[in-house]
């Protein structure tokens, strides 16, 4: 007992109270910019919420920066984009930049093999990123439905690609589904690359995509017989799979406290957050039988 006694002493004599003081962070400018073959450029840009803050609709919907100058270009032309809002419920509006319509000579969409260059000046600051949309080297060979293993609902499917992947490593991936008339969604763990599978025919399964902001339920692993499911399935450039590869792998690590340090790889100049981001997208419509 006398033994015991001298352990607990022990142990709660090393107990020691710490106390960090966190300096407030000034908000840094969050880039969400994406160009895609045949589609416009969408910018929207936002300022970084304080960790500990509150996070409300209000202040949200205080957090997109308007009026920036945003330019887009494509080694030929540079465009001005032009900022739209979106009506939002109970009043409220969110805001993106896209092209000019009222000055379209210098305007232009996606195109394969091409590379972009974004340029944002807001608030006396510059930050610009490079992006590119790649040519397409990796395609789906077949699509295809199977009944969900070892599942009671006899209605379940999971969707499976087969893809053969060039000789050549520098093949990367991302992929979205979209079922029915919902949107597009991208899957929780969207981007793959041919470190491993270079050269190889592989088959994978492609859970449906989710939206995250809501937390998905273990149903959101399976298609329905009688989806109709449409695959975008996106060829992708090195700086678009780095941000999306740890920015994922940063999402589902939250609340592990087992999971692996993690920084997400951005490409924003100027300590800007988020990224700028290329694809150069196929799809493909399948009904789930």
């Amino acid at each position: 007992m006398a033994m015991s006694g001298i352990a607990v002493i022990a142990l709660t004599s090393c107990e020691k109270n710490i106390n960090f003081n966190l300096d407030a962070a000034e908000p840094t400018l969050v880039v969400d910019a994406r160009i895609e073959n045949d589609e416009p450029p969408v910018v929207i840009l936002s300022r970084s919420l304080g960790y500990f803050g509150e996070i409300s609709i209000d202040s949200l919907a205080a957090s997109f920066v308007r009026d920036a100058e945003v330019y887009i270009s494509n080694g030929t032309l540079t465009h001005k984009l032009k900022e739209y809002a979106i009506p939002l419920s109970a009043g409220y509006q969110a805001y993106y930049y896209s092209i000019d319509s009222s000055d379209l000579a210098t305007a232009f969409e996606g195109a394969f093999n091409t590379t972009y260059q974004l340029r944002i000046v807001t608030n006396g600051k510059e930050y610009t990123s490079t992006t590119s949309i790649p040519t397409p080297a990796v395609a789906p060979d077949s699509i295809w439905f199977e009944r969900a293993p070892q599942n009671p609902d006899t209605l379940k499917r999971v969707f499976k690609i087969r893809v053969s992947d060039p000789p050549g490593l520098g093949n990367r991936i991302r992929y979205f589904t979209k079922k029915n008339n919902e949107p597009f969604y991208p899957g929780e763990s969207s981007v793959w690359d041919d470190q491993v599978l270079d050269g190889t025919t592989y088959t994978v399964i492609l859970p449906p995509g989710i939206n995250r902001n809501n937390p998905p339920e273990d149903d959101d692993n399976f298609f329905v017989k009688g989806d109709t499911v449409t695959l975008k399935f996106a060829n992708i450039d090195r700086g678009t799979f780095n941000f999306w590869e740890t920015w994922e792998f940063a999402y589902t690590s939250i609340g592990n406290p087992f999971a692996q340090p993690n920084v997400v790889i951005n490409n924003i100049s100027n300590d800007g957050l988020g990224a700028f981001c290329g694809y150069a997208s196929l799809f493909y419509t399948i009904i789930a039988d």
